[in-house]
């Protein structure tokens, strides 16, 4: 035990172990394990003592005691790990309290690889320092092994400068080997014999399980003309075995065939002996490897074609290892092929060290394995290595009791991202028609009486309403389509039909902005195979798209004809005009290129997108032309035509008028307060019992008394959603006469499918129209 730092000599501080504490005296524990592991203290009793001995030399580990004073505990570990010396020596904060005076994240975050906590285990500490120590022996070890072989080969290199090789020749023919006297020395000929002496003299110099490997490369080389090479032991005159390298040629005569074989003799004993060592030194670092308590694995990072972290391949692992992720047989495979929701954030990590050398200590979870760990990870090799050594602790059990807390906060973050990202889209959008509405509604609470302004009123709001749901419907559309979730229903159609259908549905925003508006259509059908509805959406939306960037008055024409096999529609106006370099960048999602010609122009930036996704789908294209800015634009659409003409139109036949819908007992059910009362107020003004429960517990409780004949459910409520609600009443035989009505903002044919499946009669998608809901209503009684 040295008390004097002094007193350790710079020799053997490579086996020293430093303790920083402000007590006088060394703790028994560390005395005892140090003693043990026959290992040296130096003891620094202040932070500049320790931050001193740092500077100078190299310590196997740093143990730092608590004495009372966390910060100053935390002020001693951030200093060793900042010195550069000392920046990747293992530092272990012992002897604190429980509980911690300071958090695990404050230690961790200033440097410490591990915290032991009082009472002192002493089989703890042995294992950690044991290790710790081993690893520092093992590096200490490798580098003289690596220097010792880095010394052989730069005397191998001088020796064949300077020409000071054993050169040989053996005349085949003769069977007469001429030798230099080095060559001659090495395998115990003596110096008259050698330049007479046949092969076997010097074979029978060769180490017995050398010969006939050594004679089967002399052969080969002679058979192939090629060069010769051969790694052998020869015997020392005075026993043992020195390691040789022989290298040579095969001489040829005129006519191609063998002569003689000439080479050289290298004396590789030194820089054999220097790799044994290192194999001797890995077999100790195996042993320490495979005996450690924690975890422990040598990695691979593997990247994409874009230079990102993807995987990483097990390449050794320790007995721990199983123990600590319930893994079997993991070596030579991947993670992802183990476990293929393995988390981006675990390569992400693992990638950064691979590729900056900075090892990192951390704790995480990997769900897929539904364990947290602590880990240290570090680089093995140098800067064109990916491999990385990778120690860890499966912590499970601590971090349990945060997991609660943990999940509220990413909860919270995501609903606040998306929250962002959603205002930031529609704010500007949504203001437009909120205003006239809120307008409205201010104008009826002051003259309800005038009657006419009253409704005229109700007019506006009701096309301001409009305009909202279309553009819901548009983003969901967007939506739809981006995670695939578009089905086309395709039938035979004319496109006059559906080019009629778009007019009709666009004309208001025409005649509004007074453009005048030709039209041209073929005079024989065009037949397509198609989903009608889809197509008018694509023909609207780009005149409504000309009908905004066209100057009030302006003209704008759509023509549809036949070319050779596809149909072609052009939508042309002499508005605002495009950029050049914008005729592709307004299919983007989100793009307006034409705001600043022509501002207030309004839309969300999503019907030139909408346009070319519906299209394409339909194996058809869309461009942008334009001559540039305020020289109007045409947008061409190319469709494949049907094979099969289209027949005509069966007669309308004229629809039975609607019968009344008899009075029912209506339970709505929506955690949006407004929503649900309004809701219940329509359905009493049209005659029906309408009752409100805010969420599904307070439905489920209300059932048994009400015993409604229908239940207008909405799935998307906090707590107990709507087809929680549904699965209970269907469970129940008492409500088998209820019939259940899903009320929702998603109407795909995804969505409507698994509300049928989830046990409910009929889906409506919000806002629902008054003639919805009593076609629902009719169709349940």
């Amino acid at each position: 035990m040295l008390n004097d730092p002094n007193d350790c000599p710079d020799s053997l501080i490579s086996s020293c172990i430093l303790f920083v504490c402000t007590h006088p005296t060394v703790n028994p524990v560390v005395s005892e394990v140090a003693r043990e592991l026959g290992r040296a203290v130096v003891h620094a009793t202040s932070l500049q003592d320790g931050l001193t001995q740092v500077q100078r030399r190299d310590f196997a580990l740093v143990l730092v005691g608590y004495a009372g004073d966390p910060d100053g505990m935390l002020a001693v570990v951030a200093a060793v790990r900042s010195n550069a010396r000392s920046s990747l020596t293992p530092i272990v904060a012992m002897g604190l309290p429980l509980p911690l005076p300071m958090s695990h994240e404050a230690l961790y975050d200033a440097g410490v690889i591990a915290v032991l906590t009082e009472p002192l285990s002493p089989t703890i500490l042995r294992a950690k320092a044991r290790f710790y120590t081993a690893a520092f022996d093992t590096q200490i070890e490798r580098r003289r092994a690596e220097a010792a072989l880095d010394d052989t080969s730069r005397r191998l290199a001088r020796i064949i400068e300077a020409a000071e090789l054993g050169i040989w020749s053996w005349d085949i023919h003769a069977d007469c080997v001429d030798a230099d006297e080095r060559v001659a020395d090495l395998f115990g000929v003596s110096r008259h014999e050698r330049s007479s002496a046949p092969l076997e003299r010097y074979l029978a110099a060769i180490h017995p399980d050398d010969v006939e490997s050594t004679t089967a490369e002399i052969g080969a080389a002679i058979a192939t003309r090629s060069a010769y090479g051969a790694t052998y032991r020869i015997r020392l005159p005075g026993g043992g075995w020195r390691w040789v390298m022989a290298r040579g040629h095969v001489d040829t005569d005129g006519d191609g065939l063998p002569t003689a074989v000439r080479g050289v003799i290298i004396d590789a004993t030194r820089q054999l002996e220097a790799e044994q060592q290192l194999h001797a030194s890995e077999e100790r670092y195996r042993t320490v490897f495979n005996s450690i308590d924690e975890g422990l694995c040598v990695i691979d990072v593997l990247f994409d074609a874009n230079g990102a972290p993807c995987d990483f391949r097990f390449i050794e692992t320790n007995p721990a290892f199983i123990k600590h992720t319930g893994l079997v047989d993991a070596v030579g495979k991947t993670m992802r092929d183990m476990v293929p929701g393995h988390e981006q954030h675990w390569f992400d990590i693992y990638g950064r060290v691979a590729t900056t050398g900075e090892p990192v200590r951390f704790e995480n979870e990997a769900k897929g394995l539904s364990r947290w760990f602590d880990v240290y990870a570090t680089r093995l090799g140098g800067l064109l290595t990916h491999r990385l050594a990778v120690l860890f602790t499966d912590v499970t059990e601590r971090r349990r009791s945060d997991a609660a807390l943990r999940q509220m906060a990413a909860d919270l973050s995501e609903a606040n991202r998306l929250k962002t990202e959603f205002l930031a889209t529609l704010a500007h959008e949504l203001r437009n028609p909120l205003a006239p509405i809120r307008s409205g509604l201010q104008f009826i609470r002051r003259a309800p009486g005038d009657a006419a302004a009253v409704s005229r009123v109700h007019e506006i709001m009701g096309r301001q309403l409009d305009h909202l749901v279309l553009l819901v419907d548009d983003l969901l559309d967007v939506a739809r389509i981006q995670r695939g979730q578009v089905e086309l229903r395709c039938e035979p159609v004319d496109l006059a039909t559906v080019v009629n259908a778009a007019i009709e549905t666009s004309m208001p925003l025409l005649q509004a902005a007074r453009h005048s508006f030709d039209v041209h259509l073929p005079a024989l059908p065009l037949p397509l195979l198609a989903d009608p509805t889809r197509l008018t959406q694509v023909i609207s939306n780009l005149l409504n798209n000309a009908a905004r960037y066209t100057p009030k008055g302006g003209r704008i024409a759509l023509r549809a004809e036949r070319d050779s096999n596809d149909a072609v529609i052009t939508v042309t106006d002499n508005g605002i005009g495009i950029a050049p370099d914008a005729l592709e960048v307004v299919f983007r999602m989100f793009t307006q290129v034409g705001q600043a010609q022509q501002p207030g122009s309004g839309g969300l930036g999503i019907g030139l997108s909408l346009v070319r996704s519906l299209v394409e789908l339909h194996g058809g294209s869309v461009r942008a032309d334009s001559a540039g800015t305020n020289a109007g634009s045409q947008f061409t659409v190319r469709l494949p035509l049907g094979s099969e003409p289209v027949g005509a139109a069966p007669p309308a036949t004229q629809a039975a008028p609607a019968g009344a819908v008899p009075p029912s007992s209506v339970l709505v059910v929506d955690d949006n307060r407004d929503a649900a009362e309004t809701l219940a107020a329509l359905l009493s003004m049209l005659g029906h019992s309408a009752p409100v429960a805010n969420d599904g517990h307070q439905a489920l409780r209300m059932l048994p008394m009400l015993m409604p004949d229908v239940v207008f459910l909405d799935l998307g409520m906090p707590g107990m959603s709507g087809y929680e609600v549904a699965t209970a009443i269907r469970a129940d035989a008492r409500y088998a006469a209820v019939r259940l009505v899903a009320l929702t903002g998603w109407g795909g044919a995804a969505d409507r499918e698994r509300t049928a499946q989830a046990g409910f009669d009929a889906h409506l998608t919000k806002p629902a129209t008054v003639e919805a809901i009593e076609d629902v209503l009719r169709q349940m009684t």
